[in-house]
């Protein structure tokens, strides 16, 4: 068995599907698994897919991977024109859990990736056919098919709010918005504008996993390989912080923060209310708080295995949701406001 692009990004919201939205309910780690022991069970051959679980977490907690990893552990076997080298040891990884970014941002940057480090361009989007089976001559091959996926990508429309929006609050959130969050996020509507800011580290006080998961060696690896063009693109090998996100249908996206620990747009607006740990139900929607439909512990109940990956622990290495505090410095009728905007990104 195999999966394509849509395993992370074809998601659905309040029972909808959409192509480019993060499958939030995706749960890689318990396929492996599963699919292996059934397998065993049958006394069929387990094939390389199978085997992932065995080797690198896939994720931690459902709708959540451990993509970047992927490309570090592979990637340490090839050279710069992507030759394969069987003999090199295994690289340190930081293994961290993983939000996918909704597509219809793509056409907005410049650069990819939640740290900006990576040029946006053709070969870029090639980097998760690195299994052993695609030789170098497989991505100059599919390069042309590739520049197809990239105009895709670039036309990627979000979905529209689908639920009745307060049309005076929501101008008056707009005003707010404007005021206190453009500067990183962007403007919306006529003329709108994204400024691809990158956010140092200690500003944003999200969780920085992420950002020390790849070292200089190994980003400045990908600007000297094929996919940098062999160092024509520009590649920030040493990133400060995290490129704040576009806004564009958000209301659909959610859990938010780059590594998926707030559940809610109003978890996002109030820092000291966001849960330390939750659950989502299968495909409800929140249309109070925007976002998931959650239940909130105080303590991570006791349970484990695939059950285990139910629950979002804030707690846990790289799933802090800490951090992006912003909305303090406003009142509450302003973030509702905010909040009221936000259903018409």
């Amino acid at each position: 068995w195999t999966m394509n692009c849509f395993a992370c990004h074809g998601g659905q919201v309040n029972g909808q599907v959409h192509a480019g939205l993060p499958n939030s309910n995706y749960a890689l780690q318990t396929l492996t698994e599963e699919t292996r022991k059934t397998k065993l069970l049958l006394k069929k051959p387990l094939s390389r897919m199978d085997f992932g679980s065995v080797f690198i977490p896939l994720g931690r907690s459902n709708g959540t991977t451990n993509a970047v990893n992927f490309g570090v552990a592979l990637m340490r076997y090839r050279d710069a024109d992507l030759n394969i080298h069987r003999n090199r040891l295994p690289p340190k990884m930081l293994h961290h859990d993983m939000d996918a970014p909704p597509w219809w941002h793509f056409k907005r940057k410049h650069h990819i990736y939640i740290d900006g480090f990576a040029q946006k361009g053709v070969r870029g989007l090639m980097q998760f056919m690195l299994v052993e089976q695609n030789g170098p001559e497989k991505f100059r091959e599919w390069e042309t098919d590739f520049e197809s996926v990239y105009k895709f990508l670039e036309s990627v429309e979000p979905p529209p709010y689908p639920f009745s929006i307060n049309k005076s609050l929501a101008e008056s959130g707009r005003t707010v918005f404007n005021e206190s969050c453009a500067k990183c996020h962007g403007t919306y509507g006529d003329g709108s504008a994204f400024p691809n800011v990158m956010v140092d580290i200690d500003e944003i006080g999200t969780d920085r996993v992420r950002l020390d998961s790849l070292t200089e060696a190994q980003r400045a690896g990908y600007s000297d390989s094929w996919f940098g063009q062999y160092g024509k693109q520009e590649t920030i090998a040493n990133p400060s912080g995290y490129i704040a996100p576009p806004l564009d249908g958000i209301w659909a996206s959610a859990p938010y923060f780059h590594n998926g620990s707030v559940p809610t747009l109003w978890h996002v607006l109030h820092p000291d209310e966001r849960p330390k740990v939750w659950k989502r139900t299968y495909d409800g929607y929140d249309q109070k708080r925007i976002g998931l439909e959650v239940q909130s512990f105080d303590e991570q109940p006791e349970v484990d295995g695939a059950e285990l990956r139910e629950y979002f622990n804030t707690t846990w290495p790289g799933k802090s949701a800490s951090g992006h505090d912003f909305p303090n410095e406003l009142s509450a009728e302003e973030r509702a406001a905010v909040l009221e905007y936000l259903k018409t990104l």
